[in-house]
């Protein structure tokens, strides 16, 4: 029967995680030369390569993968057991990683965080910006964020956001160049800000109304990845913006910005955290989650 110890797995994992023997090393506190000779010692043992190395980079082998898709998870409840246990005798303690968006995780760290770290200060919050879907199972999150409609049917969702409204927005200085356009299809006259996920996808602007659908694949001088980024190129008058109505509140409320084709503006549920279904929370998740409850209902 083969073994592997739980120092040869925590090496594999943190490796996995770095793409650095040299990083993975630092992160656990010991020589690059022990790390290598540690994952030799398994590999040989396992019979099949974990890693493909070359003189500047590391990356997993097929194998290596399938490896790393059920070691994570178990090193997962592993190190929830141990702080479990450690929070039933003294205050709760762990780490959660959540993967975000910028925009998504803004308003869980002005108005929860605060008061969920000064309750609970042996916690610790990482949250991972990143706007593609990831698969926070297999990318070793222990939650996420997004809208309500593109989280999986097995995760345990919590509501805390309004129901979401898109609208395209220009600056008067914009507009005082471009009439403003009356139908969706009119947007092919104007230039736009589109917006690239990291996946490399651009995002169509699906427009509807009263049952009506257009799905408008613009074109414009710029391409941003930032929500932020693209408001501010918005207001210097560069183009129309696709943009979340809540994140240009202020904007349009002072003038600066200009709702255009209003009513053609889709709605849909809001944002929720999000985690799996099928595992046992381990006490920090559980607490935060409880957390966005509370603050969801106070709203």
């Amino acid at each position: 029967m083969l073994r592997a110890g739980l120092a040869e797995l925590t090496a594999f994992v943190a490796i996995a995680d770095q793409r650095s023997f040299r990083a993975a090393a630092r992160t656990l506190g010991v020589s690059p030369s022990a790390l290598s000779h540690s994952m030799r010692g398994l590999e040989g043992r396992l019979g099949v390569r974990l890693f493909n190395r070359t003189t500047r980079s590391v990356a997993l082998t097929e194998a290596g993968e399938q490896l790393l898709l059920r070691v994570r998870p178990a090193m997962a409840d592993l190190e929830d057991a141990v702080n479990q246990v450690a929070s039933a005798h003294d205050r709760p303690s762990g780490l959660i990683r959540i993967s975000a968006s910028e925009a998504s995780a803004r308003q869980i760290v002005r108005h929860v965080l605060p008061g969920f770290l000064a309750a609970y200060p042996d916690i610790h919050v990482e949250f991972v910006v990143d706007t593609r879907l990831v698969d926070i199972v297999a990318d070793g999150f222990d939650a996420g964020i997004r809208v309500f409609e593109d989280v999986p049917r097995d995760m345990i969702a919590v509501r805390f956001g309004a129901d979401m409204r898109f609208a395209a927005v220009a600056s008067p200085d914009y507009l005082a160049q471009h009439a403003p356009p009356k139908t969706p299809d009119d947007l092919a006259q104007h230039r736009c800000i589109r917006f690239r996920f990291e996946s490399g996808a651009l995002y169509r602007w699906d427009l509807e109304r009263r049952g009506k659908s257009a799905s408008i694949d613009v074109d414009g001088p710029m391409t941003l990845g930032n929500l932020n980024l693209m408001i501010e190129a918005a207001l210097a008058g560069i183009g129309i913006a696709w943009i979340p109505e809540n994140q240009v509140t202020e904007e349009l409320a002072s003038g600066r910005l200009v709702h255009l084709l209003p009513e053609w503006s889709p709605s849909f549920a809001g944002l929720c955290l999000y985690y799996p279904a099928n595992r046992h929370p381990p006490t920090a998740l559980r607490l935060f989650a409880d957390a966005v409850r509370e603050w969801a209902r106070s709203r």
